[in-house]
């Protein structure tokens, strides 16, 4: 039987879909065309209105092939959030599976496909197809999220934060090192809450404490830092500990007090301005990353102004932004003051005005530089030039790359030693060296 399926959304989303096809994977052939696929199976994303819309659009383009005879099963955060709703809008598919269903989800692939066979039960996070190179890894560390920000739908589809035990973390780790993988990524909704339902305190750098102990050629990154609990400890243990790429993903949403707390996030900018601060002095060739978003109601212009202020203290290595998007169910959905959508774009325009200008200086400063652990990730044929990477770059192409001109034919994974010789804005141009 052929199986054709779609990952819609986060690389969280992307780590579930890949234990759906380790559930099916000895008794199903993974097609890369729907064509010829016998079962379709689409995991969606529900987080924001444009995924909602990616997903539904992406499903009617697949209903299509039903009429070669396939069935077709959507899962994941879309019927999880609009159970009822989804199956009136939608009655081409013949079976939505909702992510509290996952468990039992062999049984439900099942009973819609009618086969002799039976497919294993196994929905693991160690029995996975990966679809992820073969030199790195996700791995999440927990499910769900105990904040609750005014703005986000997380909560209300994921629930309250399920961590995995430590054990079964290092168990997972130790097999992707025992493979050769050499960058593994730890993911959560919230990372640094690691551990507080099951241990009741936070346990991230317990957990760290435990997987740099295993033998290896390895790096761990962590993704979705929450900044109020990027604790001292965690600093000061990713500075000793050189298996811990320094790289601090943490999204601020906003810098201004009023926002935040409307936001229902704690924290406020002189307390976000010291912990970078801090980060950069303890670290100083660590990476900072956040996220931003504008448009959010109540937001005045001046507070555009003093956000760019803050972009310019800190000057962030990556920065991404979203416009606001009101979703059902938050708290945000109470506030008055919704601002245009050209407003938006415009504040959002300006924000990026002036990350571009910090990504560019950051990028000419690296010129001359050699940096001695990039790793290959692509070959570009136009340019002749392989596709890099370093810690400094998150996977996914979400922080650009460095194009490197080799001396000799390079492997995926291999890591190589690069002078950088070019730059802009979010790329960087190099040559190989010994």
């Amino acid at each position: 039987m052929n199986l054709y399926m779609v990952s819609l959304g986060c690389a969280k989303n992307q780590v579930d879909t890949e234990m759906i096809l380790g559930v099916c994977k000895e008794e199903m052939t993974l097609v890369e065309s729907p064509d010829n696929a016998d079962l379709i199976i689409v995991n969606t994303c529900a987080f924001i209105e444009p995924a909602r819309k990616e997903a539904i659009e992406t499903i009617l383009q697949l209903a299509d092939y039903k009429q070669n005879g396939a069935k077709l099963i959507v899962c994941g955060c879309l019927p999880q959030r609009y159970k009822e709703e989804i199956k009136n809008l939608l009655p081409e598919v013949d079976r939505f599976i909702s992510i509290d269903e996952y468990k039992d989800i062999a049984n439900i692939i099942n009973s819609v496909i009618e086969s002799s066979f039976k497919l294993n039960n196994d929905y693991s996070p160690l029995n996975r197809i990966y679809s992820t190179p073969s030199y790195m890894r996700y791995v999440k560390i927990s499910e769900g999220c105990l904040n609750s920000c005014a703005f986000c739908a997380i909560p209300l589809i994921r629930g309250r934060l399920k961590s995995r035990t430590i054990e079964s973390i290092v168990e997972e780790v130790q097999m992707h090192v025992n493979d050769g993988v050499y960058e593994i990524n730890l993911i959560s909704q919230d990372t640094t809450k690691y551990g507080f339902d099951l241990y009741k305190e936070l346990k991230i750098v317990d957990l760290l404490s435990e997987l740099v102990k295993i033998d290896g050629d390895f790096k761990i990154r962590l993704l979705y830092l929450y900044p109020d609990i990027v604790t001292d400890e965690l600093i000061e243990f990713i500075k000793n500990n050189p298996k811990i790429m320094p790289y601090f993903d943490i999204p601020i949403q906003h810098s201004e007090d009023h926002l935040l707390k409307k936001m229902y996030r704690r924290g406020n900018r002189e307390y976000l301005l010291n912990l970078f601060n801090k980060i950069k002095n303890e670290i100083p060739n660590s990476i900072l990353r956040t996220t931003l978003i504008v448009g959010f109601p109540y937001e005045e212009p001046n507070d555009i102004d003093n956000l760019i202020d803050f972009i310019n203290q800190v000057k962030f290595d990556r920065l991404g932004s979203f416009t606001f998007s009101l979703e059902e169910g938050t708290k945000a959905v109470d506030y008055p003051n919704i601002i245009p959508e050209a407003v938006k774009q415009d504040r959002y325009d300006r924000v990026m005005e002036a990350q571009l200008k910090i990504a560019e200086e950051k990028n000419k400063a690296m010129v001359g530089k050699v940096l001695d652990d990039v790793f290959i990730i692509d070959y570009d044929p136009e340019s002749f030039m392989y596709v890099a990477r370093s810690y400094a770059y998150a996977p996914d192409e979400i922080d650009g790359c460095i194009f490197v001109a080799a001396r000799y034919e390079l492997k995926l994974g291999q890591r190589v030693k690069v002078k950088i010789l070019d730059y802009d804005t979010y790329t960087l141009t190099g040559e190989q060296v010994e």
